[in-house]
């Protein structure tokens, strides 16, 4: 499944690395991994939109990994920590 600290958010891809999440700009890093629906990597410049994920962010406030939600993953209880 997701790492524990991966957190479930509303991300908006608006290219060239950059993301929303709510009403803060992020950056991805650089060497960001995004995995789609069906779990595959896809690039950074190939995901525009928004969409529900679960994601990581490092030390420096960059998105460091990203998974894409489906509607079972999005609908699911958060787990107990």
């Amino acid at each position: 499944m997701f790492p524990p600290e991966a957190k479930k958010m509303k991300m908006v891809f608006a290219g060239n690395g950059a993301v929303a999440v709510g009403d803060k700009a992020m950056k991805l890093s650089p060497g960001a991994l995004i995995r789609d629906a069906e779990n595959r990597l896809v690039l950074q410049g190939a995901v525009r939109g928004e969409y529900q994920v679960r994601a990581i962010v490092d030390m420096y406030g960059q998105v460091g990994r990203v998974w894409i939600l489906t509607p079972e993953e999005i609908a699911a209880p958060e787990p107990k920590q």
